[in-house]
Order: C-alpha cells, then structure tokens, then sequence
C-alpha cells in the first residue's frame, strides 16, 4: 500500500489498522549478546541502539557459522534459510540471488555494509551475491519484515545486510576442497587470504584486504545417470521414447511437398547413433539427453575486498572500501541446430551425396521419391553449445561517522558497477551458413562429417564472439542524523532523519552476431534506461513505558518516472517481564518497474522458446491441452514442428506497466521459559496488488482459449510468438509463521551442548493473474506463480521448512551435525492420469567437526549429504526429473577447510 501523487489511494493510517486485525500473535528470537551492552545501528532501523532492544525479526548469520555448516558460498546460505525461496544456483547468467518469502528476487534488497551495489546487468533489479567477497564478511544480517521506510519503497519482502569485518590486523589463508564421493564432476576448489595492519583503538587506522576464488567443475547429467535414467522418466510419464521428431543426430526428416509423409530417420531402425540420439517415438530419433544434459553448471569466480579506515577522535571516523566481484558461469545445451534462419529452412536436395539411398550410404527410406527434405538435424561434430557468462562487479564506498553537536550522524557515497557479457564459448555455427552447408551437400546431416565437412564447419564457427553486453550502475548519497531529543519517565526519545539520492542506469546490447548464431536466434536491439530517486525520511523510537517501546517512521521517495510515493512503517516491542517479549510491526510498499522491465529490449517477434514442450493449442489441438504429446497435428500439418515442442516466446520490456503496491506486517512473541531456552514465534503477512511479473507458462495451456490472445499468429494461423512480456498482474497474497528456538544444555565434562531451530511454515500463498480473477493456492504445489526475471521454473513453496542444528564444544575442539528439511508437494501432473503422484518430503544432513590445537592452524572437516540422499523425483514438465531449483544432485561430498594464521 503507498499513497502516490500520481494515483491516490485509499489513507494509509485506514489501510495500516484494517491490515493489523488480520496480524495473529507470533514472533522471531532475537539472539542476546554475551558481550557488554553497546549502542549499535540494527539493520532496519536508523537509530542506534541495544542490539537486544530491537522491535523488528531479524536473523543473523556470522561467519564462523559458515564454516561450522560446511559452506563453501554464500548460495549456500541461502538455500538453507527457511524465509528464502530461493532456486538452486543454475546456468543462469544472473548468478545466485535470494528471494526472502518467495515474493520475488525483486522485492529482497540486498545490501553490502547498509548500502546498494548496482545491481545485476540485464535485469537491474536485484544484486547477485557471487560477487561479494565472502572471505570478508563478518555477518549477515537478515531482516524479515519489509524495510520499505527505512531503506527505499522496494524493500518489500524484507532486507539481507551483509556486514564486512570493521578492521582486520595479520595475516591468514584458507584453502577448501568439496570432493563428490561420486565419481564425476561438481568439486568446488576454495582459496582465499586476508592481510591487514594497523589498530584502529591504538592507532588509530586500519587497511586490510582479502581475495577469494572459486571454482567449481560442470557435473554432468550422465554423471548421475540414475537421476535421469529411462526406466525413471518412464516411471513418471516423461519418458523419452514418448517424444518424436525434433532434432537429433542422426537427422529427422519430413518432405514439405507432401503433407501426407510422417516424420522419419533413416537410422531409425539400427538404434539413432549411440550416443547422440536413441529411439523416440513414431519412426524418429531423439537427443539422449543424458549425453548434453548438465547437472550443476561449472562457475568460476573471484572476488576482492579491501578497505581503509581512520580514527581522528572518539566521534570521528571515516572509511573506504573497494570490492570487486567477477563471476563466470558456462551454460549448456544440445548441439546447434538446423533452426530456419531468415526465412530460409535446411533443405536437403537429392542431389547431395547424402540423401537417403545415395552415394554416401545413407540408408534409403521409403516414400522419399528424389524430393527435397527438410531436416531438422543437431550437429554433433560441433560438440556441445556452450555459453559464457561474465560478471564484474565493483563498487567504492566512501564513509563518514561520527558525532556534531550531539548528533549521530553518518554520511555516504557509493559508485557501483555493474556488466556482464554474454559469449558464445564453443559449438556455435554460423546458422544461414550451417543451412547452405545442408543443400549444397556438403555437411551430412546424417551422421559424423568427413574431412570436408570437418573443415566447413570449423570455418563457419562463432565461438568466442560476443553476444550480449550489458551494463548498470548506481550511484548514490545519503545523510542520517539521529539522537534523542527528549526524555520521558522510561527513557530518551530517539529521532532519526535521512536524506538519500541516487541514480540507477541500464544499458543492454544484443549484438549482431544474435542473427547468425543458431540458438541465440536474437535480434539486434538496444535497451536503454535511468532513474533518479530523492527521499527524506524520518525514525522516532518511543519508550511509552519502561515495558514498551514504539517505533514510528515514515519516507517520501520521489522517482523521476513515477512521481511520489509515501509509505509509513510502525512497530512496536513490548516486554512485561524478564519472561517474555511481544513485538509487531506494520508497513507498506511500492516498487516501480525495474528499468529493464520498463526501458528494455522491445522487439516484434520471438526471443526465446518456452522452457517446457507444448502442444500448440490451434494447430495440435488436444482434450488435455497442458499435456503435452496428446493432440494430434491439423492435416497437412508435421507433428514434429507443432506437437510436443518448445513453441517461440517473447520476452521483453513493457511500456506500460506501472508501479506495485504492498501491505506488510508482522506481530509475535519471544519467551525464555528456563534458562538458556528461547524460543520465538511470529506471523508474518505481506499482500500485494498490481503485481509486476510474467504469466507463468503453463497458465497459457491449461486454458488456452482464455489466453487466446497472447497467442500471436500470421494468417495462416502459424504460430508466430506466445506473448510473455512483464505484466502488471492482480496482486499475492504471502503468510506464514516463523519458528526459532535455542537451547544450551548445562555444561559438562563433556563439553558444551547448543541446539537451534529454525522454520518456517506457511499458512497462505495465493496468486492472482489479473485483476478481480481467481485466486489459486501456491502452498506445496505447482501453482500459477513464477519466478519470472530469473528463472520460468516456478516458486517453490514448501508448507514447512527447517533448519536445525546440534553443536559441541569442548576445549580445541567442535562439531556440528545440521538438518536442513522441507515438507513433500504435490507434483505437477501434466501427464496421464496413472502416473499422478506426490513429491516427497527431502532432508539431509551435514556435519563438521573442527579442531584448533595446532598452533596458528584451525581445520574443519565435514560431510555433507550425509546419508547420500537424492533429490527428490518429480514430473513438472520444466525439470528432467527431479527437483534441481531446490535440491542438490551432488551428493555425499567431503569438505575440508584448513586456515593458517601467520
């Protein structure tokens, strides 16, 4: 909810009361600190205060606490959080991002240090955690609860602060190893050293810097065949040998001058050339999968923090920091393709040596009679279609704190930026020359080439050519004052007021290889965009009584493109008793178009393919027609091309969106029954209208006839593009609670005993296509939300997710033994009625143990996936196979972290 210059809304004070009857009693355990009290900046909240006094759920994460699970990135961290739902980390050029609540990447702000970074390239909406330096990092801190009034109006599904360490003195390396027990790919290789000199209390300065690299090799599909095996997919209605036609090496064909002639492969029979193609359906070959398929994508990556300080009093100190991340991933797919490329399609003459029945001992198939076919072929020889996905992110930030005139006050400058380049690595061909190659007999597109061919291909190869550039930058300044202002009978009243400006660019290049390269099949365009943002915003901090606290505040952004947008934000923490704690808040939210949405790419036609086979509702019209493979093509029309495919997409910017708008909250308890137990219990709720996001694929085919009109078309009723463009949907609705607890046995000759949970469960997750439509269930299901900017594999919504832990410690030594765990689902069942089915539910176990006797070494030895556990099998038409967005195909993995301090 926000009130906007632009589109008044109903009063926010009205909205805010109506939204906290519906906020039930629960609440997030705030963890005590064992060192002396000390005032601190909380994130989310600009006043400085007792970290204990906090009013809002905020879960913290340090960095030791990283080594004790046995995580080697920060993608890690942020699939074992219970408030994320975030995917698995995959070929996607965007890197590793965290969607708190499953509201979209969009809606969690991600800040280094309490600021900004620019944000992913092509997008410009959300920040790619791969390029923070986790070596550097001290704690993360994360908000659960929209920040919209504190840190900008898009804060609207909660805030992860990750906070470098404030000063560092020595010297010391790491070095980790993640090993498969399996054999195959998937190992990770970890490096990084930190130095650093000089003591900010006696000194009065501070320099450190801290490198860290990664690399992490490609696991293959073949290396876990068994996730993918025949007799699986067979087991849950998506076998292989269903599919026909399509490209496969050896070629399929058909013959456009008879409609009458059914696809058809003339190695059909001896078996499809093991091992590029098997059997498929109806007389055809298809792609084995499991020989291009990739598992875990290889990335590399390597970042660089460092960062000065200074102390010139008690009240004064000043800092800068400078971070660089750069991160490749290489994305997979089958070999290029004989796809039609300007209007031109690969047809084969009976003139070529490798026709059917001709002179290079292709076998002959029946009916063929000299015509022309039309083949659609994978080119082996090329090997696997390779991407390259580059990232650098850099950013300088300049810091300024201290105290004048009684006033707190920190000021700031930050320069971020952001590109990313998209290259075509190895198996890309020239597709007009690749389809001249075809009819002039040249290439066979029946089997492997011969020398000619060899050298024909090697000359109309793309690798290395840059495909897509692209780049964001933000920079921005900002002020904060704050201190108490009055004193009432329970304590000072605390003011906080800010001023912050910052410009947001984007630039996104599509080059004109695009029009050459097979696969990329991308038009040239040219995005362009840039935002300004002022806000003034202000904090009051209330003790009404010496039992209860009221916070108060309130931000008025101004967006050049959008006008003005006002969003309060109250809480409130209420402790009667040494016992028990209440606490609550209340607040709205509004989030402009990100400037890709709105300023991107726009182009006529398709600029992708669906992620899932489909049959084209018009053209293979079926009973059923979100299961694929069941209707039957027009006469005169190839099964092959309009059945069981991926159909032409567009994707792109949108001119005509406008702003989202959000109404959030939480209330809830903490309570320390005993000593040593806390535990925690908070409802959360977040509602949103006007939703910015694309429809999720498969609303488009289970009612086709509703969607008809996004089914673009030419005359002939060929289907030129399915419109799937960013839209302004209806709204989501998103609840559940949060559960922690955290328990220290008395401690005993054996050591010291620590047991935490933490979970969420959710109680609402509904989803609204458009305006006044129907709402539909997401919980546990594969319903109607998508990830959308990132990813067209849906939001995974489990009702329960976990993470609990049992530590010791004892003398050098400690352990630690973690399950992370989520409730089954019901799977997507776009399949035949026998295979329905459920998915299980998925736990796995990591343990660490560590060990510091040795002097100025600390080793940590781990197994994670203790119990070897595959990821759970599920029949959604846009997995193959099992649930890779939200589970591991690795394994059981060893990892071993060894740290020297100099």
């Amino acid at each position: 909810m926000q009130f906007s210059m632009k589109n008044p809304k109903k009063s926010p004070v009205k909205q805010l009361a109506l939204s906290a009857i519906t906020i039930a009693v629960m609440g997030l355990m705030q963890q005590a600190s064992a060192q002396e009290p000390m005032r601190v900046e909380v994130t989310g909240s600009s006043i400085k205060r007792l970290a204990s006094e906090a009013s809002l759920p905020i879960t913290s994460v340090s960095g030791e606490e990283f080594e004790k699970r046995g995580m080697t990135t920060l993608a890690d961290l942020m699939m074992a959080l219970p408030q994320s739902n975030s995917l698995a980390p995959s070929n996607a050029g965007s890197g590793t991002n965290i969607n708190l609540r499953g509201l979209g990447v969009n809606r969690t702000l991600v800040l280094l240090n309490g600021r900004r970074l620019a944000n992913e390239a092509i997008a410009d909406g959300y920040a790619n955690l791969d390029v923070i330096p986790m070596s550097a990092i001290a704690r993360v801190e994360i908000l659960n609860d929209g920040a919209s009034s504190i840190y900008g109006s898009d804060a609207i599904g909660g805030v992860v602060n990750f906070i470098t360490k404030r000063d560092f003195k020595g010297a010391t390396i790491t070095g980790q190893i993640l090993d498969p027990q399996r054999e195959g790919g998937g190992d990770e290789k970890r490096i990084s050293a930190t130095v650093g000199a000089g003591d900010l209390q006696k000194d009065g300065w501070n320099v450190y810097a801290t490198i860290d690299g990664l690399r992490r090799s490609r696991l293959a599909a073949s290396d876990r065949a068994e996730l993918t095996s025949n007799e699986l997919l067979s087991s849950i209605g998506r076998a292989p040998s269903l599919a026909s036609g399509g490209f496969a090496s050896p070629a399929n064909f058909t013959i456009p001058s008879n409609k009458s002639f059914a696809a058809a492969n003339p190695y059909y029979s001896s078996g499809c050339l093991a091992p590029y193609s098997i059997q498929g359906g109806k007389n055809t070959c298809v792609i084995d999968n499991r020989n291009y398929n990739t598992a875990i994508y290889g990335r590399e990556q390597l970042t660089f923090f460092a960062k000065a300080t200074k102390k010139f009093s008690d009240d004064h100190i000043f800092s800068v920091d400078y971070s660089r991340g750069q991160g490749q991933i290489f994305g997979t797919k089958i070999p290029t393709t004989s796809l039609a490329a300007n209007g031109v399609t690969a047809l084969l003459p009976s003139t070529s040596k490798w026709y059917p029945g001709g002179s290079g001992g292709v076998p002959a198939v029946a009916g063929t009679n000299g015509a022309p076919l039309l083949v659609t072929w994978s080119v082996a020889d090329a090997g696997m279609y390779i991407t390259k996905d580059e990232q650098v992110n850099q950013r300088l930030n300049f810091s300024d704190e201290g105290v004048i005139g009684g006033w707190d006050y920190k000021a700031g400058l930050v320069i971020g930026i952001s590109d990313r380049v998209a290259y075509l690595d190895s198996g890309a061909l020239d597709g007009p020359k690749l389809l001249s190659g075809i009819s002039t007999g040249v290439l066979n597109p029946f089997g492997l080439q011969d020398a000619t061919g060899k050298a024909y291909l090697d000359s109309i190869s793309l690798n290395g050519q840059k495909l897509r550039v692209s780049q964001s930058t933000f920079t921005g300044v900002e002020l904060t004052l704050s201190k108490p202002i009055m004193t009432l009978s329970a304590g000072s009243v605390g003011l906080a007021l800010g001023a912050d400006f910052h410009r947001d660019t984007t630039e996104d290049v599509k080059t004109d290889v695009g029009l050459a390269a097979t696969y990329a099949a991308s038009t040239p365009s040219r995005g362009q965009g840039s935002r300004n943002v002022a806000a003034l915003f202000a904090e009051l901090e209330i003790p009404v009584t010496k039992a209860l606290n009221v916070n108060l505040a309130l931000r008025d952004d101004h967006f050049s493109d959008f006008g003005n947008t006002l969003n309060p934000k109250a809480s409130f923490r209420y402790q009667p008793n040494s016992m028990i704690m209440f606490r609550g808040s209340a607040n709205t939210g509004f989030r402009a178009p990100t400037l890709f949405d709105r300023y991107g790419y726009r182009l006529p036609g398709a600029t992708t393919t669906t992620s899932s086979a489909w049959d084209d509702p018009l053209q293979c019209p079926s009973a059923t027609p979100a299961i694929a493979n069941t209707g039957k093509p027009l006469p005169g029309l190839v099964a092959a091309t309009v059945c069981n495919v991926k159909l032409p997409k567009q994707t792109g910017s949108n001119a005509e969106l406008v702003p989202e708008t959000s109404v959030g909250g939480t209330l809830g308890m903490v309570i320390e029954p005993m000593k040593n137990l806390t535990m925690s219990f908070d409802y959360w709720r977040v509602t949103m209208d006007d939703m910015l996001a694309n429809l999720p694929e498969q609303a488009y085919f289970l009612n086709p006839s509703k969607y008809a009109a996004y089914f673009v078309r030419d005359e002939t009723g060929k289907l030129l593009y399915i419109k799937n463009t960013t839209m302004n949907l209806g709204g989501q609705k998103a609840a559940g609670i949060d559960v922690a607890t955290n328990y220290t046995f008395p401690k005993s000759d054996l050591g010291t005993f620590k047991v935490q949970l933490n979970g969420t469960y959710l109680t609402q997750f509904d989803n609204q296509l458009e305006k006044g439509g129907e709402w539909a269930s997401n919980i546990g299901r594969f319903g109607l939300a998508s990830n959308g900017t990132t990813s067209s594999l849906p939001i995974i919504t489990f009702r329960w997710k976990h993470n609990l832990a049992l530590s010791w410690s004892n003398g050098n030594w400690t352990s630690q033994l973690t399950q992370n765990y989520n409730t089954g689902y019901h799977d997507q069942n776009l399949v035949a009625a026998q295979y329905h089915r459920d998915i299980e539910q998925y736990t796995v176990y990591n343990f660490t143990m560590s060990y510091k006797g040795f002097k100025n070494f600390n080793i940590v030895f781990g197994v994670n996936n203790l119990f070897d556990v595959n990821p759970p099998v599920t029949n959604h038409s846009g997995y193959n196979g099992y649930l890779s967005s939200a589970a591991s195909p690795l394994g059981r993995a060893f990892n071993t972290r060894v740290t020297y301090t100099f």
